[in-house]
């Protein structure tokens, strides 16, 4: 199976024009034969807690016609994508959301982060459940930025029977996860991480991109740089 990260400059608070981002990369990666492709944290939103903390126009569900442009693209190219949103939960506060759309345009999982990370706490409903699906007979664990610092996370994935390990996260150029996170949770744990990255600036700081595949061992595999927007491809090994 054929995975990606993406990474693009996310408006902050323009959820039409960051959706028009990702249906291009969405469609790019489908050109490459891709079957998943995974984005940042808050890929839709921005990475701006102000517009979000003022009221659900900004939150998101599975179904939300803004949405409608990249269901299609998923469903012309047959790839699922992991889209980055303030979620609707039901109740007062929005998740920190993962929605994963299915090659066929049909929800195939949610997760909420489950970490929140300082005004984070002020603003979303945090989750209480891992994230998993399952695409070709591959099984996927879902992160999100804060979440890699626990080291359970990983391990609940590695023993839940995880063979790629997501994590959708906003990363400033100081952050010391691409060193001593991303590569530690592969290699304790046998996984493939894959790291999609925000690029860009807003609540998280500036954050530069890097988004990377890191194979089982800890070693970096590959590497979208610091150009945006920007693919990284990597093909899993054949079981």
């Amino acid at each position: 199976m054929r995975i990606a990260a993406a990474q693009f400059p996310s408006v902050l608070g323009g959820i039409e024009e960051n959706v028009r981002s990702m249906t291009a990369l969405v469609e790019r990666a489908g050109e490459q034969g891709v079957r998943f492709v995974a984005f940042c944290e808050l890929s839709a939103n921005g990475y701006l807690l102000d517009p979000i903390a003022a009221g659900p126009d900004a939150w998101l569900t599975e179904d939300d016609a803004r949405l409608e442009p990249l269901r299609e693209a998923c469903r012309r190219t047959s790839t699922a994508a992991l889209i980055g949103c303030a979620a609707v939960t039901g109740g007062e506060r929005p998740a920190i959301g993962a929605l994963v759309i299915g090659p066929d345009g049909e929800p195939l999982a949610r997760y909420a982060k489950t970490h929140l990370c300082g005004p984070e706490q002020d603003v979303f409903a945090a989750g209480t459940a891992d994230g998993r699906f399952v695409l070709d007979g591959v099984r996927f664990a879902v992160a999100v930025c804060y979440d890699n610092r626990f080291p359970e996370v990983a391990e609940r994935a590695a023993a839940d029977g995880c063979e790629v390990y997501v994590a959708s996260s906003a990363l400033d150029a100081a952050n010391d996860s691409f060193e001593t996170v991303m590569p530690v949770r592969a290699r304790d744990n046998g996984l493939h991480v894959l790291l999609a990255n925000h690029v860009g600036g807003g609540d998280a700081g500036d954050c530069l991109g890097d988004s990377g595949v890191w194979g089982p061992d800890g070693a970096l595999l590959a590497s979208a740089g610091r150009t945006a927007p920007g693919l990284v491809v990597w093909d899993l090994p054949t079981r």
